[in-house]
């Protein structure tokens, strides 16, 4: 199947990626697979996109095998989302409340049953993923619950769910009452997923998996939100005529905030189905290209340490594995001299930062004119006759954890003591 996969990558036509933001996260994709979704343990798309992943997957369950879940389930799910003592935020932020991956993908299944298993708590978590620049996908389940309530077809009943809904899309979702069937689905000619995939002039995918999904409620969506795709059930003999209605849309709230992108039907499975994993696609890459734009966490003033040590204020919090953090500062004429000098809290020196300088903009590895990236945390910059200007400064932490594949998806060993962030004082001094 791989081999497969990797031949029929290869054939796929891409388009630009646009001016998506990639650096400064933890990895691009994490899965829920959590209590009452899918038990899905890959998703073919991101081999064939080659974007890296972890994921929670529950006790499996099935229409002959309901409600196998054990109190570790529960336990491991509310340590993942909401957090731990080992992993104050939770593996979706950073110390600072960033999004520490750039998407989260949510299965089908049973969404306020989900929604619920979220608690209060992992729902909030998941919000403040969005509003913090990272980005959501979900199908069928993963699209309901990222709403705000349900519309009952036929008496038009709206169901509110603020209990165990998100609201990362502000609209009511309109469930189909089609199970266990397939749809065509028309992808909008002039719309943004022809952006993200070339599907070599074919805007029509014939057959789609479809089990109890939805669709939106036009009349109430709210401002800005886009049709992607729609249904199209031609000459199929349905229950219900769902013909033309949207299966695909997406939203943004403001340029800070991550895109929600939401799809009723199921095309995540798909393997070596080249229009289905071509839909996967273009949904993924939508999804990316829309995370938030990179925020300073501050503008330095000569000869000021500034200690980023609080995790309960967001501007003076630690840094998190593979995160920047970025800063700049004024440099008036006259200066002869610049230091940017890095120090260790106390214990915490064993971590390795690094440090970047730019003029251009964010100070990136690789495209910054000055870095150190030795190992431990304390270091310094020089920087002799400096233009007057704004520097850009960046803290980039190196060190990470070691990830691998247990029953319930991602274990982290090793260096976990970077989950609560590294602590550090960054000071700019001018001769």
């Amino acid at each position: 199947m791989k081999r497969v996969l990797f031949i029929l990558a290869l054939s796929f036509p891409f388009l630009a990626w646009g001016q998506d933001n990639t650096k400064g996260y933890y990895k691009d994709i994490f899965m829920d697979s959590g209590i009452m979704l899918n038990s899905r343990t890959d998703l073919p798309v991101t081999e064939m996109l080659g974007l890296s992943m972890e994921a929670f997957v529950s006790t499996p369950h099935s229409s002959t095998k309901k409600y196998k879940f054990t109190h570790t389930d529960t336990l491991r799910q509310r340590e993942l989302i909401a957090g731990s003592p080992i992993d104050e935020n939770g593996i979706l932020l950073y110390p600072d409340g960033q999004p520490r991956f750039r998407m989260v993908y949510m299965n089908g299944g049973k969404a306020v049953t989900h929604g619920r298993s979220l608690e209060a708590a992992g729902r909030q978590v998941l919000r403040d993923f969005v509003k913090a620049g990272g980005s959501y996908l979900g199908s069928c389940a993963g699209a309901f619950i990222a709403s705000i309530g349900s519309v009952k077809p036929g008496d038009n009943t709206t169901v509110s769910h603020t209990d165990t809904y998100m609201g990362l899309w502000p609209g009511h979702a309109v469930a189909t009452r089609l199970n266990k069937s397939y749809t065509a689905v028309d992808i909008v000619a002039d719309g943004p997923l022809t952006q993200y995939f070339d599907f070599d002039g074919r805007m029509h995918i014939d057959s789609v998996r479809h089990n109890g999904g939805c669709y939106p409620n036009l009349e109430t969506a709210p401002k800005g939100t886009e049709i992607l795709a729609t249904y199209n059930t031609k000459g199929r003999e349905l229950e219900r005529d769902i013909n033309g209605l949207p299966v695909v849309w997406a939203h943004k709230e403001s340029a800070e905030t991550g895109r929600v992108v939401l799809c009723g039907s199921h095309p995540e499975g798909a393997r070596i189905e080249a229009d289905n994993l071509g839909l996967m696609a273009a949904m993924v890459r939508y999804a990316l290209a829309g995370n938030g734009t990179p925020q300073l966490k501050a503008v330095l003033s000569p000869g000021e340490p500034r200690a980023m040590t609080n995790r309960r204020d967001p501007a003076f919090a630690p840094v998190g594995d593979r995160q920047y953090h970025h800063f700049c500062i004024e440099v008036p004429k006259g200066v002869k001299h610049m230091t940017i000098g890095l120090e260790g809290i106390l214990d915490a020196d064993d971590f390795d930062l690094h440090l970047y300088a730019s003029r251009k903009g964010f100070a990136y590895a690789g495209e910054s004119t000055w870095c150190n990236v030795g190992e431990k945390v304390a270091k310094t910059l020089e920087i002799p006759d400096p233009k007057p200007g704004k520097y850009y400064i960046s803290v980039f932490c190196a060190t990470t954890v070691t990830a691998t594949t247990g029953k319930y998806g991602v274990e982290y060993a090793g260096r976990t003591d970077v989950l609560n962030g590294v602590p550090y004082t960054i000071c700019v001094n001018f001769d």
